[in-house]
């Protein structure tokens, strides 16, 4: 991106010129470079795409579904891209093109065709994103009628991020109690070495670490639970101070979760998944519980509590929602209709190039028995996901085979015949393809729960654990199928 910026400063000092690059082509509709697609419009007067896909990262196929490939040994997927500036005041063109396929075909198609012979497609980039790839106008148009969700729930942040996991996120209370005790009466550079600590950054030093332990009073109440992972709850020491034991503690925002409360989690954008990052918590929040190291999971506190309890939902849809209805809505039944939608698999694939590249929007009904029928299914989901339902127990799959227990390797070859080894001789049983292949944001629930506790033998009350996550699975893929199904019932898309 530098290099193009580059060129693009050396031919407006110019007044003319070509630039043509073969890049990454992450930058045509990745939502962090919308300003740089602006500006490269504001400079050419023409620009040619010409995108050769092949990213392996997203695994992208073409679109009948046979295989596509790259044109170099790597995985990210590729573009070329030619921008022209000419001094004549004519109107600025984006013209876009794509090349699907195996390798030596596209080779033969670029061999064998120029500028000249491709057949282009004139796209007109629009705000905010000035996407460089063809965009469903008429769908785009439908899907913006909905709600922003940082319009619905406006008090929100990122989740939490530590710095140092590993030393400030333990298993147990118990376990976080004993190392901060220790940690404080240790001199610095003794802690720093005892605990593996590495180097100091700018907003975590082991002194701001200490210093924000020993103002709190090493206080009790202060070691809470906080969703490190989908189903997966461990222990910290929060204070809420920013540059303290957590590098960035969002205290503004979490501070709502320590009281009784619910809250939604989502992104901003789906990383290379390609997964609609959904989840819903009643802890605080790990940054990255629901999404990958490269991407930040966000949180949306359902109530506030500022000396009284009052909602974290726009008022005005809640009394144009009532009205509507002609009956009282309350947050609780706005929260569990937000999330049937969010959930919904329809939802997820008619909407998925603008899902792409900002937070979700909500389409409302008019019609309140299909308002209440989803959520009422948002609502079986959300005791599902909170592990609240009294139903949940361990009935879909048990651990077999002699063994200690000890978790070996966790990945494609450990799966087969519905069955998930841990180890040479141990697995766990009736793991259907849906339920191995079943993700929340970034995270393979069945694979990822264990992968995090290889090396370890696991504990009966582990064992029993997991047991009911893959009963959660299973029970939220029946459901999102009901949701679906309800409102394909009710006319389908678009919810009117």
């Amino acid at each position: 991106m530098k290099f193009i910026r580059f060129g693009q400063w050396r031919i407006d000092k110019t007044g003319s010129g070509i630039l043509a690059f073969i890049t990454n082509h992450g930058f045509l509709d990745n939502p962090t470079f919308r300003g740089m697609r602006q500006e490269l419009m504001s400079s050419f007067n023409k620009i040619y795409i010409l995108d050769i896909h092949g990213n392996s990262k997203k695994k992208e196929v073409c679109p009948d579904g046979s295989k596509d490939e790259n044109v170099f040994d790597i995985q990210q997927g590729v573009s070329v891209n030619i921008f022209i500036k000419n001094q004549e005041n004519t109107q600025n063109m984006v013209f876009h093109s794509d090349l699907w396929g195996l390798r030596n075909k596209k080779y033969k198609e670029l061999l064998n065709n120029d500028v000249g012979s491709i057949n282009w497609e004139k796209i007109n980039p629009k705000t905010p994103f000035y996407l460089f790839k063809p965009q469903n106008t008429e769908l785009f148009e439908e899907y913006e009628k909905g709600y922003k969700i940082t319009d619905l729930m406006k008090i929100n942040s990122a989740g939490i991020i530590t710095a140092r996991d590993n030393f400030t996120i333990k298993n147990t209370p118990e376990e976080v109690f004993t190392i901060i005790t220790d940690f404080v009466n240790l001199e610095q550079e003794e802690a720093r070495i005892k605990y593996n600590l590495g180097k100091d950054v700018r907003d975590w030093k082991v002194k701001f670490a200490q210093e924000d332990l020993k103002s709190s009073g090493l206080d009790k109440d202060r070691l809470v639970p906080i969703l490190y992972r989908p189903f997966d709850t461990k222990y910290t020491y929060y204070t809420g101070n920013s540059r303290g034991f957590h590098c960035m503690p969002r205290g503004d925002v979490m501070k709502h979760m320590i009281n009784s409360n619910m809250g939604l989690i989502c992104s901003r954008q789906m990383d290379k998944s390609g997964i609609l990052p959904i989840f819903v918590t009643n802890k605080i929040i790990d940054g990255h519980s629901i999404t990958s190291a490269v991407s930040i999971s966000s949180l949306f506190p359902l109530f506030l509590y500022n000396g009284y309890k009052h909602e974290n939902i726009d008022k005005s849809l809640l009394s144009s929602l009532s009205e509507v209805y002609d009956r009282k809505i309350s947050a609780e039944d706005l929260f569990y209709y937000i999330y049937a939608i969010l959930n919904s698999n329809n939802y997820r694939n008619r909407y998925i190039e603008f899902l792409k590249m900002d937070y979700p929007r909500i389409p409302f009904t008019s019609r309140i028995k299909l308002f209440d029928n989803l959520s009422k299914l948002g609502k079986e989901l959300v005791s599902l996901h909170l592990f609240e339902n009294n139903s949940i127990n361990d009935s879909v799959t048990e651990l077999k085979g002699n063994g200690n227990n000890e978790i070996k390797s966790i990945g494609k070859s450990n799966y087969k015949d519905n069955k998930l080894f841990i180890n040479n001789y141990q697995y766990f049983d009736n793991i259907t393809l849906e339920i191995y292949n079943f993700q929340i944001g970034s995270h393979h629930i069945c694979t990822k729960w264990l992968k995090d506790r290889k090396g370890k033998l696991l504990k009966d009350e582990e064992i029993n654990h997991y047991q009911k996550i893959i009963f959660v699975i299973n029970e939220t893929i029946k459901i999102v199928k009901q949701i679906d199904e309800t409102i394909e019932k009710a006319g389908g898309w678009p919810i009117d």
